[in-house]
């Protein structure tokens, strides 16, 4: 069955004490939901984009890292769940429930598995 990367967006300049308890309970609920249903795979919150690196291949092989996702955007991945849906119409189910439930926007994208290299 395919797995669905179902994760939203926060804005860079969120201030996570407009969390309110009702909203965490919401977001528990969904997550008991989803268990219930045999869908969720995995799920959690990441760390602000302040503290992540990227790191990119150099034409001279070595990698650069560098501080921060810097993109162009204004807001940044904020959490995320895994899961294992019949197929795309049932992923977007669960992440318009993530959608009101966070009250932020997402995305949904259907996770590619590549068979393995041969030994």
């Amino acid at each position: 069955m395919p797995q669905y990367l179902v994760c939203n967006y926060m804005p860079d300049n969120f201030d996570p004490s407009t969390v309110t308890e009702a909203m965490m309970e919401e977001i528990h609920a969904l997550n008991r939901e989803m268990i219930h249903a045999g869908v969720r795979k995995f799920a959690c919150g990441i760390a602000p984009p302040a503290s992540a690196k990227t790191l990119r291949k150099q034409s001279s092989g070595n990698v650069l890292v560098t501080d921060g996702p810097y993109t162009e955007t204004k807001e940044h991945m904020g959490g995320f769940w895994i899961l294992e849906c019949a197929d795309m119409e049932e992923a977007l189910r669960w992440a318009k429930k993530g959608a009101i439930a966070c009250d932020i926007p997402g995305e949904v994208r259907e996770l590619l598995f590549f068979p393995a290299p041969e030994q």
